[in-house]
């Protein structure tokens, strides 16, 4: 079955080199990658709102099975999940059973506009707040690090390459994180497109879950 895709951005600009020989993008082709980004979010978030919740739950069960295999890989782990939020795969059955197996699953939390993310110790009825969004995180304050990231996907590239909500907190935080970690984006099979037009500041996914289809970034 044939995909149907945003119109592409114009990119007549090329990726210059700053002073300090880092690549800089274009003002104008900047401009052009954000707004298309902006509306290829948009129709992606419409097709998975417009996901049955029955459609929903067997996709998230198809992606947990894929993540125990993932997670296997990992000698003691600490797993970042998500709170799930309009219309991405609901993880929280997998990550109870995570917690009584004796992993550790944290939550990313939001600190500040422009910071990487920071991860709290979430565990099956411990104290909740809200934070940006109205997303609940865990109230204890106490900082973790992880060593396995799941990160929702808006859409996703054969690259690796993450559409998210628009705000880079991944990005950021990844740039950031100095141990290693595996890094595994999930979504719904949908997610799946042509490219996100990727630009110095995106981070790509390690590995990528779709519903049935995994597949690693290429090396």
């Amino acid at each position: 079955m044939s995909r149907s895709y945003a119109s592409p951005p114009c990119f007549s600009h090329e990726l210059s080199e700053g002073a300090d020989g880092a690549e800089v993008v274009d003002p104008q082709t900047a401009r052009d990658v954000a707004r298309w980004r902006k509306a290829e979010r948009a129709r992606l978030i419409g097709m998975r709102l417009a996901v049955s919740a029955d459609e929903r739950v067997r996709t998230a069960e198809r992606v947990m099975a894929k993540l125990d295999v993932l997670i296997r890989e990992i000698e003691t782990p600490v797993v970042s999940t998500y709170w799930p939020f309009r219309g991405e795969l609901d993880l929280r059955p997998w990550m109870t059973r995570l917690t009584n197996e004796g992993a550790r699953v944290v939550l990313p939390v939001v600190v500040a506009k422009d910071a990487p993310l920071v991860f709290r110790e979430w565990r099956p009825r411990c104290r909740m707040e809200r934070g940006v969004w109205n997303i609940p995180v865990p109230a204890e304050r106490e900082v973790q690090v992880p060593n396995v990231v799941i990160s929702p996907v808006v859409g996703i590239d054969a690259a690796g390459f993450r559409l998210g909500h628009g705000g880079g907190f991944y990005d950021q935080t990844l740039a950031a994180m100095e141990q290693d970690h595996l890094v595994i984006g999930i979504g719904h099979p949908s997610a799946r497109i042509a490219t996100i037009y990727p630009q110095p500041y995106d981070v790509p996914m390690d590995v990528v879950v779709l519903g049935d289809e995994t597949w690693r970034r290429p090396r």
